[in-house]
């Protein structure tokens, strides 16, 4: 598991190696809100601030399928 600051309350959860199959969990603040996995890209539906949005946008593009915001919560949680 590794922690990548990205900027300024924008910081990026890695689980897994980095050279095979892993997760980076996008957080804006404290709060996870996207996800990168070996199933595809994902974004949380939930609307948060314009801030986290531009997070999620910047780092995702306009890839990543909507996820109810309990997937993010669960998966930095280890429950998925």
């Amino acid at each position: 598991m590794k922690l990548t600051p990205l900027g300024k309350n924008l910081n990026v959860l890695t689980i897994g190696s980095q050279t095979s199959f892993h997760t980076e969990i996008l957080f804006s603040y404290e709060t996870p809100v996207a996800a990168r996995t070996p199933a595809g890209n994902f974004r949380t539906e939930k609307k948060w601030s314009v801030t986290t949005s531009r997070h999620i946008g910047k780092w995702l593009g306009k890839d990543g399928t909507e996820r109810p915001q309990k997937f993010f919560d669960d998966l930095a949680n280890g429950g998925i």
